[in-house]
């Protein structure tokens, strides 16, 4: 289960969730604790990149005007 349903404060800005997990992935992953890489240098490398792409749709999707009034797709 994605970490934002575990007792998190209620966040309501557009695609919380994914944002969580995306900052989970990149901050978790062995490119930033082990070789101590900066979080931006790792998502250069293609780390997380499956998060990244429905963080960016989520995003692309409140500024498209055909799903403004069918509603966001990631939430």
């Amino acid at each position: 289960m994605p970490k934002y349903y575990d007792d998190k404060e209620e966040d309501n800005r557009a695609c919380a969730g994914i944002r969580e997990d995306f900052k989970a992935c990149l901050l978790q992953h062995d490119c930033v604790v082990k070789e101590g890489k900066k979080p931006s240098e790792c998502l250069k490398e293609g780390h997380c990149k499956a998060l990244q792409t429905s963080f960016f749709e989520c995003k692309r999707s409140m500024l498209d005007a055909r799903s403004r009034f069918r509603g966001r797709k990631g939430e």
